[in-house]
């Protein structure tokens, strides 16, 4: 056995396996509590990002899957700096495991009141780049409901339109906590909302 703690998926939930000392030196492992452990902020957003990965593991498209993983490596970094120790992150996309050990990237560092450092790119840069990806989905969801439109009918443009929609939904939700991701996520949401209007229009014109 190891002396790291081990953070992993089972059954849906994020698992916390710590190790525990015996009277004869040996080492035993036993999962802990998040929310006793982690406190209350950590544990729920390890609650949420392990229903994201279990919705792409039930999806099977594999869609979100470098977001699953990065997302699940801050969170490790900031258990580990929570624990004072090395944490081994075995991630749910690869199946890979790696150690993260605490006061590897200041994004973890923990101040005095016990929130996370998260670090925000300047507006100016962070909006342009929003606004890219606002551009760009309107764009592709625009041309893929009128290429459906104009081929088939408009009931089918506005199918092709949610699923796309559905499918991008568990990525933006889990990288919307992400730097920098998030100004990508904040884009996206807006250009989806944005070409939901023009994907209406259309269809039913």
């Amino acid at each position: 056995m190891t002396d790291e703690a081990e953070l992993l998926l089972r059954d849906d939930r994020a698992v916390l396996v710590l190790p525990t000392r015996r009277e004869n030196g040996d080492t035993d492992q036993r999962s802990a509590e998040l929310a006793d452990v982690l406190g209350a902020d950590l544990a729920d957003a390890l609650a949420e990002w392990a229903r994201v990965c279990a919705a792409m593991s039930r999806t099977g498209s594999g869609a979100g899957s470098e977001v699953v993983s990065r997302r699940g490596r801050q969170l490790a970094g900031r258990v580990a700096v929570r624990l004072g120790g090395p944490v081994r992150y075995r991630d749910p996309a690869s199946g890979h495991s790696r150690v993260v050990r605490p006061g590897r990237s200041p994004a973890f560092a923990r101040p005095p009141h016990g929130r996370t450092v998260d670090p925000t790119p300047p507006w100016a840069t962070g909006l342009t780049v929003a606004a890219f990806a606002a551009v760009f989905v309107v764009v592709a969801m625009l041309a893929l409901a009128s290429t459906l439109a104009s081929e088939t009918a408009g009931w089918v443009a506005i199918l092709a339109a949610a699923v796309v929609s559905a499918g991008l939904a568990p990525s933006l939700w889990l990288g919307r906590t992400v730097p920098v991701v998030r100004w990508l996520v904040l884009g996206a949401v807006v250009g989806t909302a944005v070409s939901w209007l023009g994907v209406l229009v259309i269809a039913f014109s």
